[in-house]
């Protein structure tokens, strides 16, 4: 069995080694300051994560924790695709793997731009992860090379027994994972029944907590739709009156030029200005503050692809 699943066992090792080769080896994706950090990738996952949320969303808002996590993440799955290439340990850490993947499903499991990406290396990983556990790592493993005859003696008694003993559990674990994988895709995407649905085509914003204190207009603004590698750009405000009128408009040289202080960011990925509008990647949430003398009703953003978003005042 352990011979059978050879190449799965190479292949998904490698699908983890290689997150920790990236990150350390052939780049330093765990710098904080530096382009890439991956804990901005994993800021991402947090507007339409599955069950984890409240997790990520402590971890995205304490950036020193998060470090130590995405540090502990990566070393994790360095070892664990290691250990799976060698042969060492496997259905140990084929639990392992299971674990991981589902921490990728329910995590970002509603991101893909093109072929629901992150959702397929989820549920893969789960039955992946469940073919180890009971395959194990067969003759050409480091287990074997160790021990022989002890291995064989082992891989015997675990065979008969799982074939007397274990086969309903197998198969009633292997219809729990089917379940996963469909109502993961039905609630990610729609994929089992009605409308499909692919929330990384397009940029959506969310504005909350709007509010006016004498000349001060405050809100809330987070990206959580869209494309995870590259923001939303913002390009004009429109802050509009009781009588529906426009008594104030921000514009795209306006926003590129935002001052910080009037800019205040929640979580490790940032709401910034740059060279043609503001720009808000996919997680990020900032409170955004101005000075403005008339009252307000409304305010309307504008996305450089034309979507607008408005929000109506609260007091």
């Amino acid at each position: 069995m352990g011979n059978a699943v050879l190449a799965l066992r190479l292949i998904i090792g490698w699908t983890y080694f290689s997150a920790f080769w990236r990150r350390l080896i052939l780049e330093n994706k765990l710098d904080p300051e530096a382009a890439g950090y991956i804990g901005e990738k994993f800021n991402h996952f947090l507007p339409n994560a599955l069950f984890i949320k409240p997790l990520i969303q402590y971890l995205v808002e304490n950036p020193e924790v998060l470090l130590y996590k995405m540090w502990i993440f990566t070393l994790v799955e360095g070892f664990v695709g290691l250990f799976l290439m060698i042969g060492f340990k496997t259905r140990l850490i084929s639990i392992v793997v299971f674990f991981l993947a589902m921490g990728i499903l329910l995590g970002s499991g509603w991101i893909g731009t093109t072929c629901l990406d992150e959702w397929q290396i989820g549920v893969l990983g789960l039955a992946g992860g469940f073919t180890l556990f009971q395959a194990g790592s067969g003759q050409f493993s480091l287990d074997y090379f160790i021990n022989k005859n002890n291995f064989i003696r082992q891989e015997e008694k675990w065979n008969k027994t799982s074939q007397s003993k274990f086969t309903p559990y197998f198969v009633a674990f292997s219809f729990f994972l089917l379940f996963a994988t469909l109502y993961t895709n039905q609630v990610f995407h729609g994929g089992v029944y009605g409308t499909l649905h692919n929330k990384s085509v397009k940029p959506k914003l969310e504005i909350t907590n709007l509010k006016q204190q004498k000349n001060q207009v405050s809100f809330d603004v987070m990206r959580v739709e869209g494309a995870d590698v590259y923001g939303s750009f913002l390009i004009q405000i429109d802050f509009i009156n009781h009588q529906n009128k426009t008594i104030e408009t921000l514009d795209m040289n306006e926003l590129s030029k935002l001052p910080k202080h009037q800019i205040s960011n929640y979580y490790v990925a940032k709401v910034t200005p740059h060279k043609h509008s503001l720009v808000l990647p996919l997680g990020a949430k900032a409170n955004l503050n101005f000075e403005l003398e008339e009252q307000i009703h409304k305010v309307i953003l504008t996305d450089i692809s034309g979507l607008q978003w408005e929000q109506t005042i609260t007091n």
